[in-house]
Protein backbone atom coordinates (compact mmCIF):
# COMPACT_ATOMS: atom_id res chain seq x y z
CA UNK A 1 0.00 0.00 0.00
CA UNK A 2 1.02 3.41 -0.92
CA UNK A 3 1.39 6.10 1.46
CA UNK A 4 2.15 9.86 1.45
CA UNK A 5 3.08 10.67 4.55
CA UNK A 6 3.76 14.34 6.06
CA UNK A 7 5.94 15.71 9.39
CA UNK A 8 6.38 18.44 11.83
CA UNK A 9 9.84 20.18 11.71
CA UNK A 10 12.31 18.04 13.35
CA UNK A 11 15.04 19.66 15.50
CA UNK A 12 17.64 19.81 12.61
CA UNK A 13 14.78 21.85 10.17
CA UNK A 14 13.63 25.31 12.22
CA UNK A 15 10.82 26.55 10.04
CA UNK A 16 11.07 30.65 11.60
CA UNK A 17 8.98 33.00 10.29
CA UNK A 18 11.44 34.93 8.39
CA UNK A 19 14.68 32.98 6.99
CA UNK A 20 18.04 34.01 7.43
CA UNK A 21 21.43 33.31 7.42
CA UNK A 22 21.92 33.55 10.94
CA UNK A 23 19.11 30.84 11.61
CA UNK A 24 20.59 28.41 9.01
CA UNK A 25 24.54 28.48 10.50
CA UNK A 26 22.34 27.42 13.88
CA UNK A 27 21.21 24.44 11.98
CA UNK A 28 22.53 21.42 14.03
CA UNK A 29 25.29 20.20 12.88
CA UNK A 30 25.59 22.15 9.71
CA UNK A 31 29.21 23.04 10.86
CA UNK A 32 29.97 19.76 10.47
CA UNK A 33 29.96 19.05 6.98
CA UNK A 34 30.04 23.17 5.85
CA UNK A 35 33.61 23.53 6.86
CA UNK A 36 35.07 20.25 4.90
CA UNK A 37 32.75 20.78 2.17
CA UNK A 38 34.53 24.49 1.46
CA UNK A 39 38.03 23.14 1.34
CA UNK A 40 36.78 19.85 -0.52
CA UNK A 41 35.34 22.27 -3.58
CA UNK A 42 38.15 24.92 -3.85
CA UNK A 43 40.16 23.28 -5.55
CA UNK A 44 37.43 23.05 -8.79
CA UNK A 45 37.24 27.16 -9.10
CA UNK A 46 41.23 26.30 -9.89
CA UNK A 47 41.31 23.59 -12.52
CA UNK A 48 40.12 25.16 -15.58
CA UNK A 49 42.12 28.04 -15.28
CA UNK A 50 45.18 26.15 -13.99
CA UNK A 51 44.94 24.00 -17.08
CA UNK A 52 44.34 26.94 -19.39
CA UNK A 53 47.67 28.77 -17.98
CA UNK A 54 49.65 25.59 -18.02
CA UNK A 55 49.45 24.36 -21.28
CA UNK A 56 49.37 27.82 -22.51
CA UNK A 57 52.63 27.84 -21.69
CA UNK A 58 54.07 24.47 -22.86
CA UNK A 59 52.27 25.28 -26.22
CA UNK A 60 51.89 28.93 -26.49
CA UNK A 61 48.17 28.09 -27.90
CA UNK A 62 45.18 29.07 -26.51
CA UNK A 63 43.31 27.21 -29.05
CA UNK A 64 45.76 24.12 -27.31
CA UNK A 65 44.77 25.07 -23.93
CA UNK A 66 41.32 25.40 -24.33
CA UNK A 67 40.74 22.37 -25.85
CA UNK A 68 42.54 20.58 -22.98
CA UNK A 69 40.41 22.60 -20.75
CA UNK A 70 37.04 21.54 -22.29
CA UNK A 71 38.32 17.69 -22.50
CA UNK A 72 38.80 18.15 -18.55
CA UNK A 73 35.05 19.98 -18.30
CA UNK A 74 33.18 17.29 -21.00
CA UNK A 75 34.49 14.37 -19.07
CA UNK A 76 33.54 15.84 -15.78
CA UNK A 77 30.07 16.86 -17.00
CA UNK A 78 29.28 13.08 -18.18
CA UNK A 79 30.48 11.47 -15.38
CA UNK A 80 29.14 14.16 -12.65
CA UNK A 81 25.35 12.61 -12.83
CA UNK A 82 26.60 8.62 -12.67
CA UNK A 83 28.58 10.09 -9.81
CA UNK A 84 25.27 11.28 -8.18
CA UNK A 85 23.38 8.09 -8.66
CA UNK A 86 25.86 6.40 -7.13
CA UNK A 87 25.88 8.92 -3.74
CA UNK A 88 22.22 8.51 -3.92
CA UNK A 89 22.67 4.46 -3.71
CA UNK A 90 25.57 3.63 -2.25
CA UNK A 91 26.51 7.10 -0.19
CA UNK A 92 28.64 9.67 -0.60
CA UNK A 93 31.89 8.60 1.28
CA UNK A 94 31.65 5.08 -0.76
CA UNK A 95 32.01 7.53 -3.89
CA UNK A 96 34.21 10.44 -2.19
CA UNK A 97 37.18 7.83 -1.32
CA UNK A 98 38.22 6.64 -4.46
CA UNK A 99 36.98 9.65 -6.19
CA UNK A 100 39.88 11.93 -4.54
CA UNK A 101 42.48 9.60 -5.13
CA UNK A 102 41.81 9.35 -8.64
CA UNK A 103 41.88 13.24 -9.42
CA UNK A 104 44.82 13.34 -7.43
CA UNK A 105 46.65 10.76 -9.52
CA UNK A 106 45.30 11.84 -13.19
CA UNK A 107 46.06 15.56 -12.17
CA UNK A 108 49.36 15.26 -11.27
CA UNK A 109 49.94 12.82 -14.46
CA UNK A 110 48.47 15.36 -16.84
CA UNK A 111 51.14 17.92 -14.87
CA UNK A 112 53.83 15.86 -15.88
CA UNK A 113 52.77 15.05 -19.49
CA UNK A 114 52.40 19.30 -19.64
CA UNK A 115 55.71 19.57 -18.65
CA UNK A 116 57.30 17.38 -20.85
CA UNK A 117 56.05 18.80 -23.77
CA UNK A 118 53.56 15.78 -24.96
CA UNK A 119 51.40 15.58 -28.14
CA UNK A 120 48.39 17.03 -27.36
CA UNK A 121 46.37 13.57 -27.98
CA UNK A 122 48.22 12.61 -24.73
CA UNK A 123 47.16 15.58 -22.82
CA UNK A 124 43.40 14.91 -23.94
CA UNK A 125 44.12 11.17 -22.57
CA UNK A 126 45.08 12.52 -19.37
CA UNK A 127 42.50 14.95 -19.01
CA UNK A 128 39.93 12.42 -19.19
CA UNK A 129 40.17 10.85 -15.54
CA UNK A 130 41.01 14.18 -14.47
CA UNK A 131 37.51 15.58 -14.84
CA UNK A 132 35.59 12.17 -14.70
CA UNK A 133 36.94 12.07 -10.85
CA UNK A 134 36.36 15.85 -9.91
CA UNK A 135 34.65 15.68 -6.75
CA UNK A 136 31.24 16.92 -6.79
CA UNK A 137 30.95 18.34 -3.12
CA UNK A 138 28.88 21.04 -3.88
CA UNK A 139 26.10 18.62 -4.66
CA UNK A 140 26.82 16.20 -2.22
CA UNK A 141 26.64 19.63 0.70
CA UNK A 142 23.24 20.66 -1.01
CA UNK A 143 21.73 17.06 -0.61
CA UNK A 144 22.68 17.14 2.84
CA UNK A 145 21.30 20.77 3.30
CA UNK A 146 18.29 18.84 1.56
CA UNK A 147 17.88 15.89 4.45
CA UNK A 148 18.52 19.17 7.42
CA UNK A 149 15.72 20.75 5.82
CA UNK A 150 13.17 19.16 4.90
CA UNK A 151 9.90 21.08 4.38
CA UNK A 152 11.32 23.80 6.41
CA UNK A 153 11.64 27.58 4.79
CA UNK A 154 15.15 27.90 4.75
CA UNK A 155 15.68 25.71 2.21
CA UNK A 156 15.95 28.69 -0.27
CA UNK A 157 18.42 30.40 1.99
CA UNK A 158 20.68 27.29 2.05
CA UNK A 159 20.22 27.49 -1.89
CA UNK A 160 21.52 31.25 -1.69
CA UNK A 161 24.26 30.30 1.01
CA UNK A 162 25.69 27.31 -1.19
CA UNK A 163 25.71 29.93 -4.44
CA UNK A 164 27.65 32.03 -2.12
CA UNK A 165 29.74 29.45 -1.26
CA UNK A 166 30.54 28.35 -4.52
CA UNK A 167 31.33 32.22 -6.02
CA UNK A 168 33.58 32.70 -3.05
CA UNK A 169 35.75 29.61 -3.63
CA UNK A 170 35.73 31.47 -7.63
CA UNK A 171 36.94 34.64 -6.23
CA UNK A 172 39.40 32.72 -4.10
CA UNK A 173 40.60 30.11 -6.76
CA UNK A 174 41.36 31.83 -9.65
CA UNK A 175 43.26 34.21 -7.51
CA UNK A 176 45.45 31.60 -5.59
CA UNK A 177 45.68 29.64 -9.09
CA UNK A 178 47.12 32.18 -11.31
CA UNK A 179 49.34 34.02 -8.70
CA UNK A 180 50.55 30.64 -8.43
CA UNK A 181 51.04 29.89 -11.99
CA UNK A 182 52.91 33.45 -12.83
CA UNK A 183 54.76 34.15 -10.08
CA UNK A 184 55.55 30.40 -8.86
CA UNK A 185 55.65 28.00 -11.58
CA UNK A 186 53.23 27.11 -14.95
CA UNK A 187 52.77 24.08 -12.38
CA UNK A 188 51.92 25.19 -9.35
CA UNK A 189 48.53 25.66 -9.98
CA UNK A 190 47.93 22.01 -11.09
CA UNK A 191 49.71 20.31 -8.25
CA UNK A 192 48.16 22.82 -5.55
CA UNK A 193 44.87 22.14 -7.09
CA UNK A 194 45.51 18.20 -6.83
CA UNK A 195 46.59 18.21 -3.12
CA UNK A 196 44.28 20.08 -1.91
CA UNK A 197 41.37 17.94 -3.35
CA UNK A 198 42.83 14.96 -1.76
CA UNK A 199 43.19 16.49 1.77
CA UNK A 200 39.59 18.02 1.20
CA UNK A 201 37.81 15.48 -0.11
CA UNK A 202 39.32 12.94 2.83
CA UNK A 203 38.18 15.35 5.22
CA UNK A 204 34.71 15.25 4.02
CA UNK A 205 34.04 12.07 3.23
CA UNK A 206 34.95 11.38 7.11
CA UNK A 207 31.66 13.23 8.30
CA UNK A 208 29.86 10.62 8.15
CA UNK A 209 26.82 11.52 10.66
CA UNK A 210 25.36 13.89 8.38
CA UNK A 211 25.79 12.39 4.68
CA UNK A 212 21.99 11.55 3.31
CA UNK A 213 21.01 7.69 4.61
CA UNK A 214 20.90 4.85 1.83
CA UNK A 215 17.95 2.46 1.75
CA UNK A 216 18.26 -0.90 1.30
CA UNK A 217 15.17 -2.07 1.14
CA UNK A 218 13.33 -3.24 -2.35
CA UNK A 219 10.63 -0.44 -2.20
CA UNK A 220 13.87 1.92 -2.04
CA UNK A 221 14.75 0.64 -5.41
CA UNK A 222 11.69 1.28 -7.14
CA UNK A 223 12.04 5.20 -6.92
CA UNK A 224 15.28 5.02 -7.61
CA UNK A 225 14.36 6.66 -11.12
CA UNK A 226 16.88 9.44 -13.39
CA UNK A 227 16.35 12.95 -12.80
CA UNK A 228 16.95 13.28 -16.46
CA UNK A 229 13.55 11.94 -17.08
CA UNK A 230 12.21 14.97 -15.35
CA UNK A 231 11.35 18.05 -18.16
CA UNK A 232 11.97 20.92 -16.02
CA UNK A 233 15.66 19.29 -14.51
CA UNK A 234 16.17 19.40 -18.64
CA UNK A 235 15.01 22.88 -18.85
CA UNK A 236 17.30 23.87 -15.83
CA UNK A 237 20.04 22.00 -17.69
CA UNK A 238 20.27 24.03 -20.62
CA UNK A 239 19.84 27.43 -18.78
CA UNK A 240 23.24 25.92 -16.61
CA UNK A 241 24.88 25.16 -19.99
CA UNK A 242 24.47 28.78 -20.88
CA UNK A 243 26.02 29.40 -17.63
CA UNK A 244 28.79 27.47 -17.78
CA UNK A 245 29.64 29.35 -21.45
CA UNK A 246 29.89 32.49 -19.23
CA UNK A 247 32.47 31.25 -16.68
CA UNK A 248 34.36 29.73 -19.67
CA UNK A 249 33.94 31.95 -21.83
CA UNK A 250 35.49 34.48 -19.41
CA UNK A 251 38.47 32.49 -18.31
CA UNK A 252 39.60 32.80 -21.71
CA UNK A 253 39.42 35.94 -22.82
CA UNK A 254 40.25 38.12 -19.58
CA UNK A 255 43.87 35.53 -20.37
CA UNK A 256 43.76 36.80 -23.78
CA UNK A 257 42.95 40.46 -22.86
CA UNK A 258 45.23 40.87 -19.85
CA UNK A 259 48.57 39.64 -22.11
CA UNK A 260 47.54 41.21 -24.92
CA UNK A 261 47.84 44.54 -22.97
CA UNK A 262 51.31 43.13 -21.32
CA UNK A 263 49.42 42.73 -17.56
CA UNK A 264 49.05 38.75 -17.62
CA UNK A 265 48.79 39.05 -13.51
CA UNK A 266 45.64 41.34 -13.49
CA UNK A 267 43.80 37.97 -15.19
CA UNK A 268 43.03 36.85 -11.68
CA UNK A 269 42.02 40.08 -10.64
CA UNK A 270 39.32 40.49 -13.38
CA UNK A 271 38.10 37.20 -12.79
CA UNK A 272 37.95 37.84 -9.15
CA UNK A 273 36.04 40.77 -9.81
CA UNK A 274 33.40 39.01 -12.01
CA UNK A 275 33.06 35.92 -9.30
CA UNK A 276 33.21 39.01 -6.40
CA UNK A 277 30.05 40.46 -8.37
CA UNK A 278 28.19 36.79 -8.22
CA UNK A 279 29.36 36.59 -4.46
CA UNK A 280 27.78 40.31 -3.20
CA UNK A 281 24.24 39.46 -5.54
CA UNK A 282 23.98 35.67 -4.16
CA UNK A 283 24.34 37.29 -0.81
CA UNK A 284 21.96 39.70 -1.29
CA UNK A 285 19.59 36.86 -2.98
CA UNK A 286 19.57 34.56 0.41
CA UNK A 287 18.60 37.51 2.46
CA UNK A 288 15.46 39.08 0.78
CA UNK A 289 12.18 37.49 1.22
CA UNK A 290 11.15 37.09 -2.53
CA UNK A 291 7.37 37.10 -2.86
CA UNK A 292 7.96 36.67 -6.87
CA UNK A 293 7.58 32.82 -7.82
CA UNK A 294 11.23 31.06 -8.78
CA UNK A 295 9.96 30.52 -12.58
CA UNK A 296 8.98 34.27 -13.00
CA UNK A 297 12.78 35.20 -11.01
CA UNK A 298 14.54 32.59 -13.16
CA UNK A 299 13.27 34.14 -16.42
CA UNK A 300 13.80 37.69 -15.46
CA UNK A 301 17.20 37.49 -13.54
CA UNK A 302 18.42 35.37 -17.14
CA UNK A 303 17.04 38.05 -19.53
CA UNK A 304 19.63 40.72 -17.41
CA UNK A 305 22.49 37.89 -17.27
CA UNK A 306 22.15 38.04 -21.25
CA UNK A 307 21.73 41.27 -21.76
CA UNK A 308 24.76 42.20 -19.99
CA UNK A 309 26.55 39.58 -21.63
CA UNK A 310 26.28 40.72 -24.31
CA UNK A 311 28.21 43.87 -24.10
CA UNK A 312 31.71 41.98 -23.33
CA UNK A 313 32.89 41.89 -26.84
CA UNK A 314 33.12 45.78 -26.76
CA UNK A 315 35.17 46.35 -23.81
CA UNK A 316 38.54 47.49 -24.60
CA UNK A 317 39.75 49.13 -21.56
CA UNK A 318 40.57 47.44 -17.85
CA UNK A 319 38.18 49.86 -16.03
CA UNK A 320 35.00 48.79 -18.62
CA UNK A 321 35.48 45.08 -18.71
CA UNK A 322 35.55 45.02 -14.96
CA UNK A 323 32.65 46.70 -14.16
CA UNK A 324 30.81 44.45 -17.11
CA UNK A 325 32.11 41.78 -15.64
CA UNK A 326 31.00 43.01 -12.17
CA UNK A 327 27.37 43.16 -13.38
CA UNK A 328 27.44 39.86 -15.44
CA UNK A 329 28.65 38.32 -12.31
CA UNK A 330 25.68 39.77 -10.14
CA UNK A 331 23.39 38.54 -12.98
CA UNK A 332 24.62 34.80 -12.45
CA UNK A 333 23.68 34.09 -8.91
CA UNK A 334 20.23 34.81 -9.20
CA UNK A 335 20.14 32.76 -11.73
CA UNK A 336 21.75 29.74 -10.23
CA UNK A 337 20.26 29.70 -6.65
CA UNK A 338 16.84 30.13 -8.78
CA UNK A 339 17.70 26.64 -10.80
CA UNK A 340 19.06 25.15 -7.23
CA UNK A 341 15.89 26.01 -5.44
CA UNK A 342 13.17 24.82 -8.56
CA UNK A 343 15.14 21.52 -8.39
CA UNK A 344 14.77 20.98 -4.90
CA UNK A 345 10.63 20.60 -6.18
CA UNK A 346 11.42 19.18 -9.03
CA UNK A 347 13.14 16.13 -7.94
CA UNK A 348 12.34 13.42 -5.85
CA UNK A 349 14.79 12.88 -2.74
CA UNK A 350 16.10 9.48 -3.70
CA UNK A 351 17.16 11.56 -7.25
CA UNK A 352 17.94 15.01 -5.66
CA UNK A 353 22.17 14.39 -6.02
CA UNK A 354 21.92 13.36 -9.01
CA UNK A 355 19.87 16.14 -10.01
CA UNK A 356 22.43 18.52 -8.69
CA UNK A 357 25.00 17.13 -10.37
CA UNK A 358 23.22 17.08 -13.80
CA UNK A 359 23.17 21.12 -13.35
CA UNK A 360 26.87 21.01 -11.97
CA UNK A 361 28.02 18.78 -15.15
CA UNK A 362 26.21 21.33 -17.41
CA UNK A 363 27.53 24.07 -16.05
CA UNK A 364 30.79 22.14 -16.50
CA UNK A 365 30.19 21.02 -20.12
CA UNK A 366 29.07 24.71 -21.09
CA UNK A 367 32.60 25.77 -19.28
CA UNK A 368 34.12 23.28 -21.91
CA UNK A 369 32.77 24.09 -25.14
CA UNK A 370 33.08 27.41 -24.30
CA UNK A 371 36.71 27.31 -23.65
CA UNK A 372 37.46 25.11 -26.69
CA UNK A 373 35.44 27.97 -29.10
CA UNK A 374 36.62 31.20 -27.12
CA UNK A 375 40.14 29.78 -27.39
CA UNK A 376 40.11 29.30 -31.10
CA UNK A 377 38.11 32.30 -31.41
CA UNK A 378 40.96 34.53 -29.74
CA UNK A 379 43.64 32.61 -31.70
CA UNK A 380 42.14 33.03 -35.30
CA UNK A 381 40.42 36.59 -35.17
CA UNK A 382 40.69 39.69 -32.51
CA UNK A 383 41.71 39.97 -28.93
CA UNK A 384 38.30 39.76 -27.19
CA UNK A 385 36.30 37.49 -30.09
CA UNK A 386 36.50 35.17 -27.49
CA UNK A 387 33.84 37.30 -25.06
CA UNK A 388 31.20 36.45 -27.94
CA UNK A 389 30.44 33.00 -26.56
CA UNK A 390 28.72 34.36 -23.76
CA UNK A 391 26.87 36.20 -25.75
CA UNK A 392 25.62 33.43 -27.76
CA UNK A 393 25.43 30.91 -24.62
CA UNK A 394 23.29 32.94 -22.89
CA UNK A 395 20.88 34.02 -25.58
CA UNK A 396 20.46 30.57 -26.84
CA UNK A 397 19.40 29.37 -22.96
CA UNK A 398 17.32 32.41 -22.75
CA UNK A 399 15.62 31.59 -25.27
CA UNK A 400 14.67 27.80 -24.34
CA UNK A 401 13.56 28.96 -20.72
CA UNK A 402 10.91 31.02 -21.88
CA UNK A 403 9.62 28.59 -24.62
CA UNK A 404 9.92 25.44 -21.83
CA UNK A 405 9.02 27.76 -18.54
CA UNK A 406 5.56 25.78 -17.84
CA UNK A 407 7.92 22.90 -17.19
CA UNK A 408 9.62 24.61 -14.46
CA UNK A 409 6.16 24.30 -12.08
CA UNK A 410 6.95 21.43 -9.80
CA UNK A 411 3.50 18.80 -10.05
CA UNK A 412 2.52 17.56 -6.29
CA UNK A 413 4.45 14.94 -5.15
CA UNK A 414 4.20 12.53 -1.81
CA UNK A 415 6.56 9.92 -0.78
CA UNK A 416 5.60 7.06 -2.38
CA UNK A 417 6.73 3.70 -3.15
CA UNK A 418 5.84 3.53 -6.63
CA UNK A 419 5.27 5.51 -9.65
CA UNK A 420 1.86 7.06 -10.37
CA UNK A 421 0.83 7.96 -6.99
CA UNK A 422 2.71 11.00 -6.49
CA UNK A 423 -0.48 13.32 -7.03
CA UNK A 424 -2.33 12.12 -4.12
CA UNK A 425 -2.92 15.11 -1.97
CA UNK A 426 -0.41 14.86 1.01
CA UNK A 427 -2.14 13.84 4.65
CA UNK A 428 -0.62 13.92 8.06
CA UNK A 429 -0.83 10.80 9.41
CA UNK A 430 0.30 9.79 13.28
Amino acid sequence: MASTVTTEPSQNSPAPSRPGYGQLLRTRGAWTFLLPGFAARQPFAMLTISIVLLVQHTTGSYGAAGAAAAVTGVSMALFAPFSGRLADRHGQRAVLLPGVLVHAASGLTFTALALAHAPLWALFAAAVPTGASVPQVGPMVRARWGVKLQGSPLMSTAAAFESVTDEFTFVVGPLLATALCTAVDPAAGLVTEASLTLLGGLLFAAQKSTQPRVAADGHARVRHESALRIPGVRVLIVAFLGIGSVFGGMQVSLAAFTESIGEPGLNGVLYGTFAAGNMISGIACGAIAWKAAPQQRLVVGYAALALVASGLWAAHSVLVLAGLGLLVGMCIAPALITGYTLVEGLAPAGARTEAFTWLTGAVALGQAAAVTVAGQLEDRFWTGAGFLVPMGGTVLALATVLALRAHLVARPRGITVARGVGHRVPVTVD
